[in-house]
């Protein structure tokens, strides 16, 4: 791997993200500044310009954000939109009033179109409208790609942008109301299981297809293209990180009760939304720089299962 400018600061160290991009750091011997919410309230500007100044990380990782699921992106639609654009505006800004080498935005493929064609590409982005339910935090995303992509052709600035499929994998969040889907579907078979394989329900008819990327792949995608990758050398600089496959949601629930050793019966709610028949992220991009995911659904599932049985003990079997 070629070098990459440090030491680099992991803005969001502690979330899904962040955590993995610090064992990715770790494992590369890759010096890394990270700071708590207590320590830098990444909504204060002031508080950021000063941290920067004083830090002078030669690389930055925006993987900071409020984030949610369904619920309270509709619910705390302001929060949403207002939250993140504070964040990565005050990030983007100090790093441009430092004159940081390299600065890596994360997004979400949430900024595609709601009806983007399959597989959506790069050149998709603002050709139709969002899916309302998460379009605050989807244009605080955009916005965010925006300012890269504005600072490297107004200050010519080597800065990238990379939009991950879903994630999951250690560290994820589990809980019922708020996580996605497959930590959720983990979690009911699970707790099913321990409930001596009771009946499982699961909402839709299972078939929307749906992509998957464990988050240790995102970690190695990102380091891979600081240390290859340089605005203007390659077509934009925004680029899809995913495993460029996808399965069916029924097919995904097979896969998760065989993990977690489920034996009961899976019950389908036809009653409750599909939600959208397919999101597939075109990532003929990585793959033309040499990166691809090297993790499997399977093997990923079954170390993100591990993960969760050791960070709830009282719960394991």
């Amino acid at each position: 791997m070629s070098e990459i400018a440090a030491p680099l600061f992991i803005a969001g160290h502690r979330g899904l993200v962040g955590s993995a991009l610090v064992r990715a750091c770790a494992a590369r011997g890759i010096p890394a500044i990270t700071r708590t919410r207590q320590e830098l309230d990444l909504r204060d500007g002031a508080a950021v310009g000063r941290f920067i100044a004083e830090a002078k990380p030669q690389t930055v990782v925006i993987a900071a954000a409020k984030v949610g699921g369904i619920l309270a992106n509709d619910t705390y639609r302001y929060d949403f939109i207002a939250q993140n654009l504070a964040i990565e505006l005050n990030l983007i800004e100090a790093c441009r009033i430092q004159r940081v080498p390299r600065v890596l935005f994360l997004g979400s493929s949430c900024i595609y179109p709601k009806h983007a064609p399959q597989p959506m590409r790069e050149e998709h982005l603002l050709t139709g409208p969002l899916e309302p339910t998460n379009e605050p935090y989807a244009i605080a995303k955009i916005a965010g790609v925006k300012l890269i992509e504005s600072c490297n052709r107004q200050y010519g600035t080597d800065w990238l942008s990379a939009m991950p499929t879903n994630l999951y994998g250690p560290g994820d969040n589990f809980d019922l109301t708020s996580s996605h889907v497959l930590p959720a579907m983990m979690r009911k078979f699970h707790e099913a299981k321990l409930a001596g394989h009771a009946p499982v329900t699961l909402w839709g008819s299972g078939s929307p297809r749906r992509e998957f990327l464990h988050v240790d792949d995102l970690a190695d995608a990102c380091l891979h293209l600081l240390a290859h990758v340089h605005a203007g050398q390659h077509p934009g600089d925004l680029y899809n990180i995913g495993c460029g496959s996808d399965v069916t949601i029924r097919e995904l629930a097979t896969l998760i009760q065989r993990t977690v050793g489920h034996q009961g019966e899976v019950v389908w709610d036809a009653s409750k939304p599909d939600g959208t028949p397919r999101k597939l992220m075109d990532v003929s991009r990585m793959a033309g720089l040499g990166w691809k995911a090297g993790t499997t659904l399977d093997a990923g599932a079954a170390s993100t299962y591990a993960w969760l049985q050791q960070a709830t003990p009282q719960a394991a079997p």
